[in-house]
């Protein structure tokens, strides 16, 4: 059987002796027997017992008391105190209210033995509850996301370096303080501040996912847009003794899912909405259509003319830059509640929506040609263009939105054949 080594700090012979006798009738091993505090921390750091069996009062220039906390400090090795009954009484009464960490001579072999046993036990307890938070820390700190735990009260009792590196906190500074003034939630649309996550979860007992919404006010006042929950924690009762936040910063995730959606919606030259858009948004009015008998709209499909001699002449470049040009000039002849796309090349698409009429329509494509006659100077050339604009409305109950589109279309070529710069009605 493995035999654990018992360091002695006892200055009167006599009971040194009988100690040692007594530990290796217990099956313990006694590594050495020393007298003053100096020689004990040094055997402490030689031979690395076990336990230290201590003499609370040594006649010498540092106390038992001095060199036990030496011991513990320093060196992590359990002290149990040697003391007499009148010195339990007198001396150091806060350091032995603790059990299992003293015995008062003289003593039986029996007790000595339930005392060392017990403090080895709570020892090792200890260093494994010890080791089990540095592991839990460990985990905790390695995470990719940001992790802040709170108190039942709200108030935050640890976060990681990703927390503290988003929030602008450090842990020493947040510990103690209410969740809501270090995490500082506000929701994006509304400016809505959140109340206290973590009571919020106590009272509900259940996990929350923050909403997409929700930006984080920093220490220094940047604003981050973070995603993930809050979760409570259970002890092995079912009891919540608190909860754990888990976010991190999504801000450029978010950046990058309204870049994936503009490319998959809008034009890539000219930022107006793409041919995808301009057909959910007529499908839309068509479905509105058919359920309000007084409401109208209608379809321009507009084709820039002579817009081939212009990049021939010019280059694509200078050709770019005229079709810009152009979506930010058609942009000023209409509504907000109207919708112009690109289509494609230099085709341009628009719907307009709630009108009363095709007059509507046709001043709209009146506008529009006037507007085009004011030329345009890019990069030094002076340069202008006319469109033929086909146009058909809803009169005639259409229910597919390229059936809408082929009509227009269809005009559009019949105003070319009037000798462009002009617009047609389908009939």
């Amino acid at each position: 059987m493995f035999s654990r080594k018992i360091l002695v700090v006892e200055d009167e012979k006599i009971p040194a002796s009988n100690i040692r006798k007594s530990l290796q009738t217990l099956g313990y091993s006694v590594s050495e027997i020393t007298k003053c505090g100096e020689e004990t921390i040094k055997k402490v750091a030689e031979t690395h017992p076990h336990l230290v069996l201590i003499d609370i009062c040594l006649a010498r220039e540092i106390d038992g008391v001095d060199v036990a906390d030496i011991i513990q400090n320093h060196f992590h090795v359990p002290v149990v105190y040697l003391t007499e009954s009148s010195e339990y009484k007198t001396l150091h009464i806060n350091r032995l209210s603790d059990p299992f960490t003293y015995i008062v001579k003289p003593f039986i072999e029996s007790d000595l033995h339930f005392v060392i046993e017990m403090a080895l036990y709570k020892h090792q307890s200890k260093k494994t509850l010890h080791e089990e938070k540095d592991r839990l820390a460990a985990i905790i700190n390695s995470m990719g996301c940001a992790v802040i735990v709170t108190y039942t009260n709200g108030c935050i009792q640890m976060m990681n370096p990703i927390a503290e590196l988003i929030t602008g906190w450090k842990e020493s500074e947040a510990f103690g303080k209410d969740l809501v003034e270090v995490v500082n939630l506000v929701e994006k649309d509304i400016k809505e501040t959140n109340e206290n996550l973590a009571i919020h979860i106590i009272q509900a007992g259940e996990v929350l996912n923050l909403s997409e919404t929700s930006t984080l006010i920093t220490k220094d006042g940047k604003e981050i847009t973070i995603g993930d929950n809050v979760t409570p924690i259970h002890d092995q009762n079912g009891n919540i003794t608190g909860t754990v936040l888990v976010f991190q910063d999504i801000t450029k995730s978010k950046q990058t899912e309204a870049q994936l959606i503009r490319n998959a919606f809008y034009d890539g030259l000219t930022a107006l909405p793409n041919r995808v858009l301009f057909l959910d948004r007529l499908t839309q009015a068509i479905e509105r259509s058919k359920r309000r008998s007084d409401y109208y709209f209608a379809v321009l499909f507009l084709d820039l003319d002579g817009f081939k001699e212009i990049n021939d002449r010019f280059g694509h470049g200078i050709g770019d830059d005229f079709l810009v040009a152009i979506a930010r000039r058609l942009e000023l002849c209409l509504r907000g509640v109207d919708t112009l796309a690109r289509f494609g090349g230099d085709e341009f698409t628009i719907l307009l929506e709630d009108i009363k009429d095709v007059t509507d329509a046709t001043n709209a494509a009146k506008r529009i040609q006037d507007s085009l006659q004011l030329p345009l100077n890019l990069n030094g050339h002076q340069l202008s263009a006319t469109a033929s604009i086909g146009i058909t409305w809803n009169l005639r109950s259409y229910k597919e939105p390229a059936t809408m589109l082929r009509d227009a279309d269809i005009a559009m070529y019949q105003a070319k054949r009037q000798g462009k710069a002009t617009h047609a009605v389908f009939s």
